[in-house]
């Protein structure tokens, strides 16, 4: 009798979420989405082709990376940045800067930390949230050998510049974070780019980390499209800034991901008969998610189980000699740089 055959087992990293039920997310304000519109991002490895990872980027707008950065590379800047910050009282007392667990007893409201018109009113604060962006080991993971050669290797880049304006957020449990967008709302001026959102730190889909509106790609495009057509009378100045008088008055969407995301299928219909979802995933320190201009997202409201922090970095890149949007270039963020 000839021996049994047994299919090709399916890789690990491919079963991961699979079983599992979607997770509950919600934005800053409004109710949590519909189980039925949410979903998990695909999970890619490094060990996949080039190929692949560019097919997959342009077919779902963005590139999950597993692992691409060593974890403990990731890991110390999240031990530096917290011990930067542990003077405002934001690490729970008996707590390692590394695990970056928020002190509950404490005013979330306080302690917000994603920048805008959402900085806490604390000049002191302010200042410790403006100077971790030009720590040493910060900016010296900004040229992670590992993050910008493989920048250069899947865009097909000879050299990669990556704009100095970087925006270091931290995201406390149940307080406020970045609300649902697309990035070239606030870099209109130059060809379009590529965003590097990167994890620092471990991160569960309930902790505050990214979520994004599946195939949104081309409702962004035709969004700003729609944006740039009211805004023809508009100075230049004007007509290039994230928060002229067509955006809202913190230059988003919207706060509330239901609400979006009702006005959205309304407006745009479904895809291919299907509703829309909402992606998000358990990232962890080593991960990075690349993103188009026009990918919509949005942070995660933070109800991490454990009181972690969510930390992580936005990063845009561009090939070097194209053309940018020097305002990005000027200098590192500032809470008054308008941007």
């Amino acid at each position: 009798m000839a021996a049994a055959t047994q299919s090709a087992p399916v890789p690990a990293h491919e079963l991961i979420n699979e079983a599992n039920q979607p997770p509950m997310l919600r934005s800053n304000y409004g109710d949590y989405l519909d189980q039925s519109s949410v979903g998990w991002l695909k999970e890619t490895l490094t060990t996949a082709s080039l190929g692949e990872m560019r097919q997959r980027f342009d077919q779902d707008g963005y590139l999950f990376i597993k692992g691409l950065i060593p974890r403990d590379d990731v890991l110390d800047v999240r031990q530096k940045y917290f011990e930067h910050l542990a003077p405002t009282g934001i690490l729970r007392p008996g707590t390692v800067a590394r695990d970056g667990i928020f002190d509950t007893s404490q005013d979330p409201i306080v302690h917000n930390g994603v920048g805008g018109s959402d900085l806490p009113e604390d000049i002191e604060r302010q200042r410790l949230l403006e100077s971790a962006h030009t720590m040493p080991i910060y900016l010296a993971f900004l040229e992670h050998p590992d993050f910008r050669a493989f920048v250069r290797s899947f865009m097909g880049w000879q050299k990669d510049i990556i704009l100095k304006r970087t925006l270091l957020r931290h995201n406390v449990p149940n307080g406020l974070s970045t609300g649902c967008h697309y990035d070239r709302i606030f870099l209109r001026a130059g060809e379009d780019f590529l965003t590097a959102w990167v994890p620092i730190g471990d991160c569960t889909a309930e902790g505050g980390g990214l979520m994004y509106m599946e195939d949104s790609t081309d409702i962004g495009k035709a969004m700003e499209a729609d944006f740039m057509k009211r805004a023809e009378h508009f100075t230049p100045e004007e007509r290039i800034s994230g928060f002229n008088h067509n955006m809202a008055r913190d230059g988003q969407l919207s706060h509330n991901a239901v609400e979006l995301d009702a006005d959205i299928n309304m407006r745009y219909g479904s895809t291919g008969g299907t509703k829309r979802r909402w992606l998000a995933g358990n990232y962890e320190a080593g991960d990075v998610v690349f993103h188009n201009p026009y990918m919509i997202h949005g942070a995660v409201k933070n109800e991490d189980a454990l009181g972690r922090i969510r930390l992580g970095t936005d990063l845009r890149l561009y090939e070097e000699g194209g053309a940018i949007d020097e305002r990005w270039m000027q200098d590192v963020w500032r809470p008054d740089d308008g941007l």
